[in-house]
């Protein structure tokens, strides 16, 4: 008989809407194997439902069972989270030693363990805080909290203060806390990309952008920190600066599974896209459940307050999308894609790729003869406005680059959302380039010594595909005379989607491959673990092992691949750390 396992992934604080539900609380992740999940459940939530009584909380419970396991969510007062997280765990305990033992009740530590999350809730619960969220609610204004400070409003109209010196809520005047225009950006890629477009748009119309990202947190032309800020740690700490007048805030899983929305409304959210990467994290195993994660955004798109744009090309999307009643923005590559159609007889705002001869009188918006060009559909008059030539929107790379073409396509979907005018949309598409200053990272091309050099941060099959389709594209253009391909992969990744980043390289058949270790990435694998099994599945897949070369790091390898290509050659340098000392190396070649 096979033996019964249980473990305790995480439990963690949930602040604002989640995947099980639209309430802040806690949530558990745990593995059991070889038991009826939902017997374990039933005698988790028994637990769960005393505490819940003893401490006069709400009787809610939210589940998700996912292969190997199961996720159990309650929800809690914002001054609660932490005892919610205990509540959790300490039920778990109980659900564990009455599975193993038979009687919960003779578990000897029970009544310690009760009395201390009774001190625990005592000593966190906080009525006049809970009172002032509430006043704040009911007055329509945007109310943000965490451990140190409250605040509201945002923007030039936030005010903070600390968590234990706040104003009586009766003394507040309401009505001076406003909100500025506010937009989610998420997808398995393309997230940056749009949210640095779209600010360089709201540049253009004379509006100071905020910008939260996976890379920094930006306010205008400063960046104020760099690293992750695409949680709600960071759109916290944007949303309350006084010099933000538009806040652009990317939300990537990770942040969306550990902590919930960053808000509870926005004006419009965009998800570029849905693929494979990270699987196997928080009980999420397929890419439909990537989508589900993804469209959590969509619940701070609220009836006749803003706007979702989707991917018309995204199949995922496009299904998951039938069961949300929310106004959608639907973008595609192909102007006879059904969404679009639909959207166009509905005479709904749509955006797509044009190849008719558009002809437009406007001073602003003039293109004539046979063009490639983006354009949406005005809902006002129902006419199609053609905005600018795909060719001539540099991160576009001349239309190779046709996952930029989406990322743009997605991006005037939400400026148009907001409201932007055409000029100013023109204008941005014209002025961000596909360069280490604008787009750090992404599709970033150079020329050196007559190598065409590419390097882009794409770390998942689906944008190093995206990629290699833009390389194959500029070859049939441009014979390349040997090709160099420089990689890697973070080792949380399953063995499939390692193999599978290597066939999306194998497509482009390279002269060279070139493997780099990322040390600071191994992440529960052993050094050169990654490497082996890539270069095991090149060789059964029939890539001759002089082709192969492997290098201890990403510079390292982009120093062979400088050293060796020539004149003609083609270097597509996939870069996951050390990006700006390959960048060096690159100016300085």
């Amino acid at each position: 008989m096979s033996e019964i396992r249980f473990a305790l992934d995480e439990v963690r604080r949930l602040t604002g809407p989640n995947l099980l539900s639209d309430k802040p609380g806690a949530i558990a992740d745990v593995f059991i194997e070889n038991i009826d999940p939902l017997w374990v459940l039933k005698i988790w939530k028994k637990h769960i439902a005393r505490f819940q009584a003893r401490f006069g909380w709400q009787q809610d419970l939210y589940t998700r069972f996912f292969d190997g396991g199961l996720s159990v969510a309650i929800p809690a007062q914002m001054d609660l989270l932490y005892s919610a997280c205990d509540l959790l765990e300490l039920s778990w305990e109980l659900c564990i030693a009455e599975l193993h033992e038979g009687d919960a009740n003779d578990y000897e530590d029970i009544l310690l363990l009760e009395n201390a999350l009774a001190n625990t809730i005592k000593d966190e619960l906080n009525p006049a805080l809970i009172n002032f969220i509430e006043q704040a609610h009911k007055n329509d204004v945007r109310c943000l909290v965490d451990d140190d400070e409250i605040s509201l409003g945002t923007g030039h109209y936030a005010q903070t203060w600390p968590i234990d010196a706040f104003p009586n809520p009766n003394e507040v005047k309401w009505e001076d806390f406003k909100d500025i225009p506010l937009a989610l950006f998420t997808g398995t890629n393309g997230k940056s990309t749009s949210v640095r477009l779209a600010a360089e748009i709201a540049k253009a119309a004379n509006l100071r952008a905020g910008v939260t990202s996976t890379d920094f947190i930006k306010v205008g032309d400063e960046i104020i920190d760099e690293g992750d800020y695409s949680g709600p740690g960071g759109a916290r700490i944007l949303l309350r600066d006084k010099r933000t007048e538009v806040a652009y805030l990317e939300v990537a899983r990770g942040g969306l599974l550990r902590r919930g929305l960053p808000v509870t409304h926005a004006n419009a959210s965009l998800v570029t896209n849905v693929a494979s990467d990270h699987l196997g994290q928080y009980g999420i195993n397929s890419v439909e459940e990537i989508a589900e994660v993804k469209l959590m955004v969509a619940k701070a798109i609220h009836q006749g307050q803003g706007r979702l744009v989707l991917n018309a090309d995204d199949r995922l999307l496009v299904e998951y999308a039938k069961s949300l009643d929310k106004p959608i923005v639907w973008f595609s590559l192909d102007e006879q894609n059904p969404l679009i159609q639909q959207s166009i007889a509905d005479r709904r705002l749509c955006v797509f790729v044009s190849d008719a001869n558009l002809k437009q009188d406007a001073r602003e918006n003039s293109l004539v003869g046979d063009s490639e060009a983006l354009t949406y559909l005005c809902e006002k008059t129902g006419e199609k406005k053609a905005i600018v030539d795909i060719k001539d929107i540099p991160m576009t790379v001349k239309g190779y680059a046709r996952h930029n073409v989406q990322n743009a396509l997605g991006v005037v979907g939400l400026s148009k959302s907001l409201g932007y005018d055409d000029k100013y949309i023109k204008h941005g598409l014209l002025n961000f380039e596909s360069s280490a200053k604008d787009n750090p990272g992404r599709t970033n091309i150079y020329d050196r010594n007559g190598v065409k050099i590419v390097v882009d941060f794409a770390h998942n099959a689906h944008s190093m595909q995206a990629v290699i389709d833009m390389v194959k594209a500029m070859s049939a253009d441009q014979a390349f005379k040997r090709i160099y391909v420089l990689f890697s992969h973070a080792g949380d990744r399953s063995d499939q989607d390692i193999k599978d980043v290597a066939d999306a390289v194998r497509e482009l058949n390279p002269d060279v491959y070139v493997l780099s270790e990322l040390e600071e990435y191994l992440r529960g694998r052993e050094k050169n673990e990654i490497s082996e099994i890539v270069v095991s599945h090149l060789l059964a897949s029939g890539v001759d092992a002089s082709k192969l070369v492997c290098t201890p790091s990403p510079y390292s390898g982009a120093e062979f691949v400088l050293n060796n290509a020539a004149e003609g050659d083609l270097a597509l340098l996939f870069i996951l750390s050390e990006r700006e000392r390959v960048n060096q190396l690159i100016q300085h070649n």
